[in-house]
């Protein structure tokens, strides 16, 4: 769920400005699915602008205070969540965690680095969701460590209906700042991908 479409379009906006988002039809982008794609979001970058990362960091605590009640604590998902999630924990004045895609081979074999509880009511933050596996890893993590998962922040959706069905097979509420669907509208709109970009990318998402 989109926190709001005049946010989704200041976000797209924004990223595009930025050049967050790369294509290359030709030469597809491998992700770490190994799914071949034609499009990419490094929203890393956004960290480089203060006022991104500001706009960004208000609207996730937006969105947390809108869908989600007695929130005790943030977690962040390795890597593209962590500073996001620490300034959103900031923001709110939060105790903060971030989650590794899995345990560590050595030391402590954490896979949760911080202090939470069990019973806590976290919301989780991300860059951006693919298919949602890696994600998801992170809330099923939390769950496991008895924490209760009120749901999933994130910049930015693929929409890929592959992730869809998994949030809610996992029952896992996710809002995000903008998708797929407004940044090609935002895109095609002030000329930063063609037409027949539009048919590459349209084809991209049906395949799935």
């Amino acid at each position: 769920m989109l926190l709001s479409k005049d946010i989704a379009l200041q976000t797209a906006e924004l990223l595009l400005k930025i050049k967050a988002v790369k294509l290359s039809p030709k030469e597809p982008f491998t992700w770490a699915s190994g799914i071949q794609s034609p499009i990419y979001c490094d929203n890393r970058i956004t960290l480089s602008f203060p006022e991104i990362r500001t706009f960004i960091r208000q609207q996730f605590s937006k969105a947390i205070h809108t869908y989600f009640e007695g929130v005790e604590a943030i977690a962040g998902v390795a890597t593209g969540g962590i500073a996001q999630g620490v300034l959103v924990a900031q923001e709110l004045g939060l105790p903060f965690a971030y989650v590794r895609s899995g345990k560590k081979d050595h030391g402590l074999t954490n896979q949760i680095e911080g202090k939470l509880e069990s019973g806590q009511r976290v919301v989780v933050v991300e860059d951006l969701i693919s298919t949602g596996g890696s994600s998801l890893g992170a809330v099923s993590a939390l769950r496991e460590a008895g924490c209760q998962v009120s749901g999933m922040v994130a910049i930015f959706t693929y929409n890929l209906p592959l992730s869809i069905r998994k949030f809610a097979e996992a029952n896992c509420q996710l809002i995000t700042l903008s998708d797929y669907d407004i940044l090609i509208e935002q895109a095609l709109s002030t000329g930063y991908v063609t037409h027949e970009d539009l048919k590459v990318l349209n084809e991209f998402k049906s395949a799935f």
